[in-house]
């Protein structure tokens, strides 16, 4: 790969990084090009799953800020930028690889912080928005308001954080 070439990989990884909710880092190894097509679509529109040069990533991962180990990137490695619901694509990334026994998720970076491979696996708790909805819907059914005020504070500090992560993600 050319000098130029590799400028505008890295610059292209550097945005993907600070651009993306969450970052998956996986080994493909053994997947065919059918298979990984499959895998791109299960993750949805939200996400961009990509081959990816271990030491370009690693210098992108640097410009934009996010610490990842060596060995995440050791052997053949393709990263999932995440734009959407990070739980939900762990999930079908999970669900996946049930299927392909092939894929190893080696780990990743959500919301700022490394998790491990068993944490990105046990992806099966609802995401904030159903939590919140489901909050909201439990609490004017009950009608707690009036009753507990620092419920009521909080309750509405969580929706609102709900609503500003749901349009933004429409």
């Amino acid at each position: 790969m050319a000098r130029p070439d590799k400028a505008a990989a890295v610059a292209e990884l550097t945005e993907d990084f600070k651009s993306a909710s969450a970052t998956y880092l996986t080994e493909y190894r053994g997947l065919t090009v059918t298979s990984m097509k499959q895998l791109r679509r299960s993750l949805g529109a939200d996400a961009k799953y990509s081959v990816v040069k271990n030491t370009l990533t690693k210098i992108a991962a640097k410009n934009a800020g996010v610490e990842i180990s060596d060995d995440l990137l050791a052997g053949p490695s393709a990263v999932a930028f995440i734009k959407g619901d990070a739980i939900d694509a762990a999930r079908n990334l999970k669900n996946f690889q049930k299927e392909n026994p092939l894929l190893v998720i080696k780990g990743g970076i959500y919301e700022g912080k490394f998790v491990t491979t068993a944490e990105i696996i046990s992806a099966s708790f609802p995401s904030s928005v159903l939590t919140a909805a489901s909050m909201s819907s439990l609490v004017s059914s009950v009608g707690v308001w009036p009753f507990d005020p620092l419920l009521q504070s909080r309750t509405d500090d969580v929706l609102a954080s709900t609503s500003r992560v749901t349009s933004s993600t429409l």
